[in-house]
């Protein structure tokens, strides 16, 4: 009889948590919960309980262990799911989703591994609120997967202890691989949220400097947010409309095609004023597969995943100039486009696969089933 894993994440199927998705492929018997930080739905189906037989529940916990009398109503109804479901051990997509799950699990002795991804280990305000509940989930967890270097350095200067660490990027999708850009268009391509973080104002920024030089070029930021709009009007007021597309959401396919038909991915990422941070952006690393170069900046996991003049070509955070210049590169530099497309897919052929993601937390996941 296959293992049973519980996938806690608060959203079902968000557009922009491919990689959430991608561990749903996991080889167990999965259940997926989601449904807010406390989970109440499971494949579709409400897990809430009656008053009645939350008071029964939660009285019966207390009787061996007096810490449960102190159980929320949805805390019982998740307990009375997994031990329905024989759940062995449990993933929890995000910080703040293990720490909130935390006394569930610690009430049935299940293993809990937890996968951070970005904000959940950067913005100031949750590491206030949470500080507490993340050294205590620390302590308890099997293992705590980080999506980059840096993530792993703020993971350890919150109180995790390094040999609960584990460095585990996404891969992409291998459909991703087949793609083979021509590079013979002047068209930039990027997806992904329109949050501070990714900062997509400052990418249309330095587009517009480069259509000072070069007219013929073309801009598609892809995904929506709440600074879509303020982007939309910042194309009215700049005038570049007829350069610049934001479609909002859309799916694989269409993605697939923009990057068939680009020069390069853009994205600027920066530390947001509220201290939120990319971890690895999935985007970049389709981006590397489909072997178009990436013009970003030096932040977080982008880093680790480009390689300046090598794979992609990199500034620093807020440097609309560097990056225009960047992008003028491509379109004047003769096969660089092509060269630094090239490096990028052989790199993450090699080291960022979602073969070697998975493969990482399915050995994780058997080893806590184990301990």
């Amino acid at each position: 009889m296959p293992t049973t894993l519980a996938i806690f994440s608060h959203n079902e199927n968000a557009y922009s948590e491919t990689f959430i998705q991608a561990h749903r492929n996991l080889p167990f018997e999965i259940k997926f919960y989601y449904g807010g930080f406390m989970p109440n739905y499971l494949d579709g189906q409400s897990i809430s309980q009656n008053k009645w037989t939350n008071t029964f529940q939660r009285r019966k916990a207390s009787f061996l262990h007096p810490e449960n009398a102190t159980l929320t109503d949805g805390e019982l109804a998740l307990i009375s799911s997994l031990k329905k479901n024989r759940v062995a051990v449990v993933l929890a997509e995000y910080g703040v989703m293990g720490a909130t799950v935390l006394r569930v699990c610690r009430a049935l002795a299940l293993p809990l591994l937890v996968h951070f991804h970005g904000y959940d280990a950067s913005v100031t305000s949750i590491l206030n609120e949470y500080d507490q509940r993340y050294r205590e989930m620390f302590l308890y967890a099997h293992s705590v997967f980080s999506v980059s270097h840096a993530m792993t350095e703020q993971l350890a200067a919150m109180g995790c202890p390094r040999s609960k660490i584990i460095y585990n990027p996404y891969g992409p999708d291998d459909r991703f691989f087949d793609i083979r850009p021509s590079y013979i268009t002047s068209h930039f391509v990027a997806i992904g949220r329109f949050v501070d973080k990714k900062a997509p104002y400052f990418t249309l920024l330095a587009f517009q400097k480069v259509l000072e030089q070069c007219p013929e070029a073309k801009l598609t930021i892809a995904g929506d947010g709440p600074l879509w709009n303020t982007c939309l009007n910042l194309v009215d007021y700049l005038k570049i409309g007829d350069s610049v597309q934001l479609p909002g959401a859309i799916n694989r396919e269409q993605w697939i095609k923009f990057l068939s038909n680009g020069i390069a991915f853009v994205q600027h990422s920066l530390t947001a004023e509220n201290g939120d941070s990319e971890g690895t952006p999935v985007a970049i690393l389709e981006a590397q597969a489909a072997g178009l170069p990436v013009i970003s900046t030096f932040h977080a996991g982008i880093a680790d995943v480009v390689i300046n003049d090598e794979t992609g070509l990199l500034t620093e955070e807020k440097d609309v100039e560097g990056m225009a210049g960047n992008m003028l590169r491509i379109i004047n530099e003769d096969t660089l486009a092509q060269k630094l497309g090239s490096n990028g897919k052989k790199r993450i052929q090699e080291n960022y696969t979602i073969t070697k993601h998975l493969e990482m937390l399915q050995n994780l996941i058997e080893q806590a089933i184990v301990k």
